[in-house]
């Protein structure tokens, strides 16, 4: 089977791109299950249900999240009545939400889902990503073969080692979160795909899919500034991964799409 991965979708922008372009590349590509990370959805970070509602006919079967999860303060209220969103696994166990599933997907298949956030160079307090993928494998491993994992990430060094650890136990390591996509896609030798970042869905004239100017103030004169979302000439950055009824990858690719 073919997975679509979609990289940080950012703002109204991003929402509206993969409106119109996510069924089209599962149509066009033949991919039968989409997992995308929706934690920049919202007005540049957090989500919604509302955002997710206008994503209902997107194509997309499950949605990540990262650091971000709880930018919009009502969806720690929302998350836990929406089945196919997912926070990062290893947070704290009381907050709401799931961090892992299994998902059906097409011919009969499921597919095994795993959220988890990094902790090199982040402002985070997760637990090891290590031992929590190894909690939750031992499980899921026995409802299905095909498991991706979004590592959450910003070393590329934590990345690579994290897939370096899982190959051979899960079907894909995709990284997301630095919102730059990596050319270092490959299967590694026990089959699974790897890629350190996929990318987002944001505005290619912006800094990480922000505008420019508020960005180059808080970097050129170190004062504060408010983060807005550029809107125009969104780009797509996504991964789509090949795999076998056995959960090994076959097939690692990156593309771009991009809109007028």
């Amino acid at each position: 089977m073919k997975i679509l991965f979609v990289g940080d979708i950012v703002g109204q922008g991003g929402r509206r791109t993969v409106a119109e372009f996510v069924p089209r590349l599962r149509e066009e590509l033949g991919c039968e299950f989409c997992v995308a990370n929706g934690e920049n959805m919202a007005g540049g970070g957090g989500l919604t249900r509302r955002c997710l509602d206008e994503l209902a006919g997107a194509g997309i079967d499950v949605f990540t999240a990262g650091d971000h999860v709880w930018d919009q303060r009502e969806f720690a209220n929302e998350i836990d009545k929406i089945p196919n969103v997912l926070r990062p696994a290893n947070v704290f166990a009381g907050q709401p939400g799931r961090g892992f599933g299994v998902f059906p997907a097409a011919n009969g298949l499921s597919v095994g889902v795993v959220s988890l956030l990094g902790r090199t160079f982040m402002n985070s307090l997760a637990d090891c990503p290590f031992q929590a993928a190894d909690r939750i494998l031992a499980d899921m491993a026995r409802e299905t073969p095909i498991i991706v994992i979004d590592f959450h990430a910003e070393a590329t060094s934590e990345k690579t080692a994290l897939g370096r650890y899982l190959d051979g136990r899960v079907s894909a390591v995709l990284g997301t979160h630095t919102h730059v996509p990596t050319a270092d896609e490959e299967v590694f030798p026990g089959g699974t795909a790897f890629q350190c970042d996929v990318g987002m869905v944001g505005a290619r004239r912006s800094i990480l899919g922000r505008d420019v100017a508020p960005v180059l103030q808080r970097f050129s004169t170190g004062m504060p500034a408010r983060f807005t979302v550029a809107g125009s000439t969104i780009r797509l950055c996504a991964t789509v991964v090949t795999v076998g009824p056995d959960g090994r990858a076959t097939n690692v690719q990156r593309l771009v799409r991009e809109t007028a």
